[in-house]
């Protein structure tokens, strides 16, 4: 048995781990267990091929099997905000809203708030819309 393979394997774990905790979502942790999974392969055969094997084959299993799951709670939460009260309320175009120009403002619940239209259509000021969504800082809007 080559004693050094799994310092190898057990130091390749140890820097996909290091790689993990310097990173803020899971996007190695599969890698550590297909290491440590490689490390104690060592220990039955000195074959690097059926090493390496194992280290891709737990991984992948790792990866399909917790990807979703991670997936659905690291970016399944979504925060809501004051704003959020505001799509399906109806406001005043106070500046005519140009796509083209990233121009356009509404007054809606007597606050004034950046828009723009759903569509690339401009809307005139002083027209009745309907808030669709919001993206970013500007609210989504169409003519009602």
């Amino acid at each position: 048995m080559e004693n050094y393979i799994i310092f190898v394997w057990i130091i390749f774990a140890v820097f996909m781990l290091i790689c993990e905790a310097l990173t803020s979502q899971l996007v190695s942790i599969w890698f550590v267990i297909g290491g440590a999974c490689a490390a104690v392969t060592c220990f039955f055969t000195d074959n690097i091929l059926i090493q390496s094997v194992v280290f891709i084959v737990v991984s992948l299993a790792c990866l399909v099997a917790t990807r979703p799951l991670v997936k659905k709670f690291v970016n399944g939460k979504k925060e809501p905000t004051n704003s959020d009260r505001l799509i399906g309320r109806v406001g005043i175009v106070t500046s005519d809203i140009l796509n083209q120009k990233g121009e356009g403002q509404v007054n809606v619940d007597g606050k004034i708030w950046s828009a723009k239209s759903d569509d690339e259509n401009e809307i005139k000021s002083g027209a009745s819309v309907k808030v669709c969504s919001i993206e970013g800082v500007k609210l989504v809007v169409k003519v009602v």
